[in-house]
Parts: structure tokens; sequence; C-alpha cells
């Protein structure tokens, strides 16, 4: 018995837990309020694609004038009933060999996904057999799917459920209606899934977080059968759709499913929704929260509790969940993309809000982007050491809006004093905080990837957009964090406001100059879409769009809009998709790109060498005195030898990938020597450059000199980083 059960509801991800519970429930803990989390969905999932789920699906088929791919499908049954459970165990890791067979061509059942296999020779061939049968047995699985969703349900994705119901749902009309409907056959698994638990686990409160519109029928169509056979239970929802679609909900149909709704962080709401449920604190006493009271809808915000700190809300903890039945897929054969959808990842924040908060087509009138506030980095590794305890695994999703650079820098630099072994990757601004430098010292404390919003490659947008960055920008610090080492995707944008043809055509130069020259791996282009809370959807008519206002009930963030050029950019949509997947493969750069396109588009302005003029600019900036000097490498083998100029010492520096040799006269060598213990980043202080300078000037002279010699500028391209 437990007083919360914490539920994901179907579907988010295969390969890892949504965080939303674990950080609940590792507040929870630090207030001695019992929980029990569960994600509903991989729990669904794994039910459907076994030999008993697959055997019921293709018991209850509808075949009528169905596809010749499904028939296809159905007449191979056997072979998916036989092979489903042996490759559910290999992409949950529990099965390697597998790869062999799976790989040998003959051990899957194929349908039409398998169609695309004709690259998987190019696209694998450097990637290795677990990765290449992972890719086939997700298409193996992706089969699977397509039957489902056109002979059983409709509503059914690996990632989503239903989620046209949750997408700009401005009535609850819809989904009320398709709540009245007979159970489908997902609902049926899920719900048998969740009255076991609740019979278990026997909870005062139940809380839906719902992360995305593809959760949403569910979280109602369970929270419906709670009201029913488990009435004395109370229901909350909150999670990112409610904190940005639901704050102006009305219609009182809603809460016969639901007793409150949350808004923003969910420490406090909860935390007084227990207490209420428990009878701890006066029944009126709530947090950001809409409940029911004589009929009607109402929010109340009267606890006079003080918000915490996001130092305090303790170390998200992932037990209850079954870590080691996560499936590991891999949709499309790009290193980047499988990072979403390949291996668990323990996700982390390392600092509340955005530090930027400027983005204009961004909801930064919301709390959980507006209110900034960072982790001390020894905190922040103190956690990470905490869930590596608890989960076993060591790789990390930092989940930012954006993370900081002098907090990733102070993160990385705890990482390696503490001789952690960690993998980590997490989304950033593109700005010039990212020197070379910085980026090695990031690579090297574990940091394999980084995402961030490119969006429109267009200097006038990105001053539009307030992004604070300049194309030329990006593509420096692009470069730095690709010879570093870190894999770098790019967020694109098409139809933002006043956005012209030109301007289009424009921006996917840049973006295939930028793959041309190797400076991005993978990209993804989105549409701008209109949300009430950003600056352009509180601003319109300052950025020369019409807004269509709908009355709102339910749902309220996605707007309809007429822009102000008359231009329609669902065309661009499929010719952008296609060249960058394309560009992504490394293919096709030679292309006109007036031939991704079926329609008259205008020649780029953009010179053929102007993302490469951009990388050739030099940074003539001073080093900044108080800038941290930081040697990553290993302690050096010491020799005594003689040079033109009298007594030397040689030190020689045996690293992971070479070995080097410097030579510096014999004072000054000892100088160095005594200060490369200070540099060095396993030492708990580190060491400025002014005290660098100070400390050399005290016994030599010309410390500039010294600094860009030949012997410290071989140290330099070796790992003494300035930062």
């Amino acid at each position: 018995m437990k007083d919360l059960l914490l539920i994901t509801p179907p579907f988010t991800q295969l390969n890892t837990p949504y965080p939303a519970t674990a950080y609940l429930k590792g507040f929870l803990n630090t207030k001695s309020i019992t929980a029990f989390q569960m994600d509903l969905g991989i729990e669904v999932i794994l039910e459907l694609f076994s030999k008993a789920g697959l055997a019921s699906i293709f018991e209850k088929a509808n075949l009528d004038g169905v596809s010749e791919n499904a028939q296809r499908i159905f007449g191979l049954k056997n072979d998916y009933i036989l092979t489903i459970e042996e490759v559910i165990a290999f992409l949950q890791g529990h099965k390697p060999t597998l790869a062999r067979q799976i790989c040998s061509g003959n051990f899957l059942p194929q349908a039409s996904r398998f169609s695309q296999e004709n690259d998987l020779e190019w696209a694998f061939g450097n990637m290795g057999m677990q990765d290449k049968a992972k890719h086939l047995a997700t298409l193996y699985l992706e089969d699977l799917s397509d039957f489902i969703v056109e002979c059983l349900d409709e509503n059914f994705g690996f990632s989503r459920y239903a989620e046209r119901l949750g997408r700009s749902a401005n009535s609850f009309d819809e989904l009320y209606a398709h709540l009245q409907e007979a159970h489908t056959f997902i609902d049926e698994i899920t719900l048998r899934i969740l009255n076991q638990k609740l019979e278990e686990i026997q909870p005062k409160l139940v809380c839906f977080s719902v992360p995305f519109p593809g959760n949403l029928y569910s979280a109602f169509r369970c929270a419906g059968y709670i009201k029913e056979h488990f009435p004395e239970i109370k229901i909350a929802m909150g999670g990112g759709f409610a904190n940005t679609e639901l704050r102006s909900v009305k219609d009182a149909r809603v809460f016969e499913y639901f007793d409150f709704i949350t808004l923003d962080d969910g420490e406090l709401p909860i935390e007084s929704l227990a207490k209420n449920v428990k009878g701890e604190n006066e029944s009126t006493e709530f947090k950001r929260t809409f409940c029911l009271q004589n009929g009607e809808v109402q929010y109340i915000n009267n606890s006079t509790q003080k918000e915490y700190k996001h130092s305090e809300v303790g170390t998200p903890d992932y037990s209850d969940l079954a870590l080691d039945k996560y499936i590991s897929v891999i949709e499309l054969a790009n290193p980047m993309h499988s990072l979403w959808s390949d291996g668990r990842w323990n996700k982390l924040t390392m600092a509340h809000g955005c530090y930027w908060g400027k983005c204009t087509f961004c909801d930064i009138s919301l709390d959980y982007i507006k209110l900034y506030e960072p982790i001390a980095a020894k905190i922040l590794v103190d956690r990470m050491e905490q869930m590596i305890a608890q989960t076993g695994e060591n790789g990390f999703h930092f989940v930012d809006e954006a993370a900081p650079p002098a907090l990733m820098r102070e993160v990385a630099l705890e990482i390696l004093r503490r001789g952690l072994v960690v993998t980590w990757w997490t989304n950033i601004r593109f700005e010039k905080s990212f020197t070379a430098d910085l980026c090695v010292l990031l690579k090297s404390s574990g940091c394999i990837a980084v995402s961030g919003g490119l969006e429109v490659a267009s200097d006038r947008l990105l001053a539009l957009i307030d992004k604070g960055v300049t194309v030329a920008q990006v593509a420096q610090v692009n470069r730095n964090f690709v010879e570093s080492g870190i894999m770098v995707h790019a967020y694109l944008m098409y139809g933002y406001p006043t956005q012209t043809l030109q301007e289009t055509v424009d921006s996917l130069e840049m973006v295939r100059q930028m793959f041309e020259l190797g400076i991005l791996h993978s990209g993804f282009w989105h549409q701008f879409a209109l949300t009430a809370h950003s600056p352009v959807g509180l601003n319109p008519e300052k950025f020369g769009i019409l807004p269509d206002y709908k009355d709102i009930s339910f749902a309220d963030n996605d707007i309809q809009f007429k822009d102000s050029t008359g231009i329609d950019h669902d065309k661009f949509s499929f010719g952008l998709k296609k060249s960058l997947y394309n560009y992504m493969h490394g293919l096709c750069f030679e292309y006109p790109l007036q031939d991704w396109f079926d329609f008259k588009i205008p020649k780029t302005k953009i010179r053929p060498d102007f993302i490469t003029e951009c990388l050739e600019e030099q940074d003539h900036s001073l080093i900044k005195p108080n800038a941290k000097i930081v040697w990553i490498g290993n302690r050096p083998i010491v020799e005594e030898t003689k040079s033109k100029k009298g007594p030397a010492l040689q030190l020689t520096f045996h690293e992971k990938m070479e070995t080097f040799s410097i030579n510096i006269e014999k004072e000054k060598g000892e100088w160095f020597l005594e200060n490369l213990k200070l540099m060095d980043v396993r030492n708990t202080k580190t060491i400025t450059f002014n005290e660098l300078k100070t400390s050399f000037e005290n016994k030599f002279e010309h410390f500039e000199l010294f600094w860009y010699s030949k012997p410290i500028n071989e140290m330099r391209e070796q790992g003494l980083l300035v930062l």
C-alpha cells in the first residue's frame, strides 16, 4: 500500500522511462510521502508484442478490404508469433547473440518496411552487426504496427496513442465523444494492467503525468476506469501537456475524470494534494490547481508555502520501473537520431528554465521556461553518482531547454575530478561561449552529442526570433564541437512569420553547405507553429500575422493564423525533408536546390563558399585574466637534457591516442612542472590565467613569450585548455 500512484500513460518512449514520475518520486522521498510509479506504456507494449498478444491481434484483426501488405503480414502470422519474444528480448539487450541470426536474412518475416533495406549495407557497414540487427528488428516491429493501425486500431503508435484527439483540442467535445465509445483493443490491455496495479498498491491518490498530446486520451480513459471501479481514489493530472495546453480549461466535463489538474512544477502542488487526501491540511488549500467547486471549474492557488528550489527537490528515483525491460530501437540509419530511441538514458536537468529565455517562438511566458535557476555542479554530479548506483546505467540525457555553457563546464570539470566514466548529451544554444577548448573539455568528460536550434538559417530572421546568434557564429561553434568529436544535431524551422521564399531557399543552402563541410551530423525541419504563450502569440501584430482565435473551453496552445506574406509554406515540407535526408547521408550536395521541389523556387543568393569563409574567420579575442587553465592529460615522464641554451627538461606525455614530448629550459621547466600540478583537472582547485602569469613573472620575464612558445603551443593542442 502506498499513498500515491504516479503513472505515465501510453505511449512515450520504448527505450527509456519519461522522467517526470522519477523526479516526483525523488521529491516525495524527501517528504516521507510513499509513492509507487509505473510506465503504463512500456507494460502495454510488452503485453501487446508477446506470443499471446500477437495471437490475439491476428484473431481480432478486421481483414475486410485491407492492403496487400496487411494480407502478407497476416499470412506470416505464425512466423511473427514464433519470433516475437526472441526479438523483444534482443532489443532489451538480453540476447545479443541473436544479432547474427537477425542479420542472416531469413529469420525475420518481412513486409513493406523492409523495402528500405537496400541502404543497409551502406548505412551500417561501419556501424556493426548489433546496430544493423536493431534496425532490422525495428522494421519488423514497424510492420506489425502498420498491421495494427490498418486492421485493429487506427490510433496506435509506438510513441503516441490517439494523438490527434489531443492536438489543438480547443473543445473537449471530440475527446469526450470518443470516451463514451467502447474500449479499444489497446484500452482493454491498458485497463487490465492498471486494475492489477491499483489492487496491489491501493493508493489514495493517482497522479497522471501527461507530457504530450499522444498520452492524453489514455490518461482520460484510465481516469474514467478508476472513477467507475475505484471511486474512493482521487485522481490528478499534470505534466507538459497540462502546463502548456490546459491553462484555460473551463469545461466541467473534464472533472468527471479528474479531481485535480495541476500546472507547472509539480512538487508543491502534489505535496499539497497528498496532504489533502491524507487529511493533513485544509481541504481548500492548493497550489496551482484546477478543481470543480459548485459545478464550476475553479483555479486555486492559495497555499502560502514557498516554492522549492531546484537544489531541494531531491534526486530522481527510478525504483519501481522495470529498467531492464525497455526496448532499444534504431529507426533511422543516423547515429544522432538513434540517441532518442537506442539505449537507456538517465534523465537529469542542469537548470530549471532557460537561461536565455528570449526566443519569440517559444513559450517563454510560462514559469517552467521563464524562471531560470541553475544547480551547483557538485550537487548535480552527486545526483549522477546516486542514479548510477541505483540504475546501473551511466548514460545521461540532460533534458534542459538549453544547458548553460558555464554550468556545463563546471559539470565536466567535476566529472573529471571524480574520475567518473559517464556518457552524456544535451540541448544547447549555439553560442560563442562554446570555444574549441570548452568543447574538448566537454568531450573528455563524456559528452557525445549536442542538439540545438539553428532554426531559420537567416540573420534577419534569427534577429527577429531573438535567438542571439548569427549563422556564422553557429557554423564556428558547430566546427568546434565536431572537431572535438561531439555529434551535432540542428533543429531547423521554416514558415516563420514574414519569411520569404528567398529566405527559405537561402536557409536550405546554408544547411547544405554545413552538411557538405561536415559541421552538422543531422537535423530536422519543422514548420513554425504559433503558440498562445509565446511572444509571437502574445503580440501577433508585431510579427505581421493575423491569428484565428477559437473559443477555448479545453486546450489552448496551437493557434491557426494567416501570414502577411500570403506564402503557402506547407509546399516546402517534402522538398526540405527529402534534401535533408540525403545531406545527412552525405549524398546529393551537387544537386541544384530546384531539384528538390516540384514548383519554381528562386535561385539562392548565398555564395557557394559562404560557410567556408565563416570558418576561416580568426578569433582574435584576448585571454581573460580570470580564465581557468586546465590540463586534462596525464603527468609526464621527466628527463634532464641539454640544449643550446644550457640544461633543459624533456617532458614526455603518454596520452590515449599518441605520445609527445616537449623541451623547456631547466628552470622554467621546473616552474612549469610545479604549476602543471595546479592546472591538473584532478586538482580540487583551478588556477586562472592571471594567477599563472603572476607566478611566472615572480621568477622570470616576458610571460607572453613563454605562453606562446612552441612547447606550450604543443601542450595547447594536446589538452592544455583555456576555459
